[in-house]
């Protein structure tokens, strides 16, 4: 027990990894505590549980995720990434404090929050291909699929605190006061990095300046069929599948009639799921595509489940799943993309990935808040449930491709 115990937390061994765990985890909550008010905001403030237009928030949250696609990748590749994240991790701390001050001043308008889900973004676009690759740096390449894990454990652990705590701030002193709180949580990440013991960093290749850097990134996974086979699942499910805030938000609202505590709880109990597929993924040494199959598959059950639950509490034991399911999914592409990039190309291939996995959410959000406008959440989640079986299906598909025997 105590060496499945170590096995599990390994990439804690790393001084730097520790820092950046235990920030993260603040900074984690906070964010947790930010999409939710962000929702009940839009949904329950500045609208009429208008569903669209919380597709048009995701929208505009992730679009930057694909229209910069160009440059992110790039820049994780030949740009200080200690120094790169303390600075985007820093503008999303002033932005969130921004919209809280003109929401606790009772001034916010549903454009304000367009703009600021769109700069947020944006901040975000180019954070997320640097921090996934500074992981490497951090631990290595041997303990790379655990610190995933980990990171993961870290945000799902605070997804389960973050919404509850969310829920009640609303109830108690309003929406302002979590966004608030989620910019000042950004300092937590800012300050446990300028800590780091820099000698410990395994600092990859630096790529060197190109024309055609996001081009060369784009040749190089075209090239795997592996890799090219994950990006067309993640586009099915990051399009229709991971739109939680408004499967849960929808859900709660208008199928179970719910307040903000019983909002906030859904996603915490959807927590206790992700959790539990972080804890698993941590415990393993190397995720493969066959993985990724049964991932893709639970998540469309996990779909099915919540779209047919009687109840309440039926709806929050298929979120579980539906949790645990998408994280191994998610994890498990992010370690196999990592592990067969070669470190100089890493930055632009995460890049990618991440605008694959995200950038389809203005496409996919707003079909989903339309069909939960029109239809009712229930085809909502129809709709992602169709997404991750036919995620199931393409890896499902390159795995007979690769037992077929090779003719002479």
């Amino acid at each position: 027990m105590k060496d499945g115990v170590s096995g599990t937390f390994r990439s804690l061994r790393s001084f730097n990894f520790r820092l950046w765990t235990a920030g993260g985890l603040v900074s984690n909550v906070g964010t947790w505590m930010q999409r939710v008010a962000q929702d009940w905001l839009v949904l329950t403030q500045l609208t009429h549980r208008d569903a669209s237009a919380l597709g048009i928030v995701m929208g505009l949250q992730f679009a930057p995720q694909l229209l910069f696609l160009p440059w992110t990748g790039s820049a994780a590749d030949r740009l200080n990434q200690r120094k790169l994240l303390m600075l985007t991790q820093a503008t999303m701390g002033v932005l969130a404090v921004m919209l809280g001050v003109l929401t606790i001043a009772g001034v916010v308008r549903l454009w304000h929050v367009y703009v600021f889900a769109f700069l947020s973004g944006s901040a975000a676009a180019l954070d997320a291909p640097v921090r996934q690759t500074f992981v490497a740096e951090m631990v290595g390449d041997a303990d790379l699929p655990n610190a995933v894990a980990l990171n993961s454990t870290s945000f799902n652990a605070a997804q389960m605190i973050g919404p509850a705590v969310a829920g009640l701030l609303i109830a108690r002193v309003g929406i302002g006061w979590a966004f608030l709180l989620n910019g000042l949580s950004f300092a937590a990440v800012v300050i446990s990095m300028s800590f780091f013991r820099l000698s410990e960093l395994r600092t990859s290749a630096r790529a060197h300046r190109t024309a055609s850097g996001f081009l060369d990134g784009l040749r190089y996974v075209w090239r795997k069929p592996d890799l090219r086979a994950i990006l067309i699942m993640l586009f099915l499910i990051g399009t229709f599948g991971l739109n939680f805030p408004i499967f849960i938000s929808t859900m709660a609202v208008n199928v179970f009639h719910s307040d903000a505590r019983g909002f906030g709880l859904l996603s915490s109990i959807m927590a206790v799921g992700t959790l539990s597929g972080a804890l698993f993924a941590a415990g393993r040494q190397k995720p493969s595509l066959a993985s990724l199959l049964a991932g893709a598959g639970v998540f469309g059950l996990g779909c099915t489940l919540a779209a047919l639950a009687p109840g309440y509490w039926w709806f929050g034991a298929a979120l579980m799943i539906l949790g645990a399911a998408g994280v191994i999914f998610t994890n498990g592409t992010n370690s196999i993309m990592q592990l067969s990039t070669e470190p100089a190309m890493r930055g632009r291939v995460m890049a990618l990935r991440v605008g694959i996995a995200l950038g389809g959410t203005p496409i996919g959000a707003p079909i989903i808040g339309w069909v939960a406008n029109q239809f009712g959440p229930r085809w909502a989640l129809s709709i992602g449930a169709g997404a991750g079986f036919t995620a199931a299906l393409v890896a499902a598909h390159i795995l007979a491709r690769q037992k077929e025997p090779v003719l002479a």
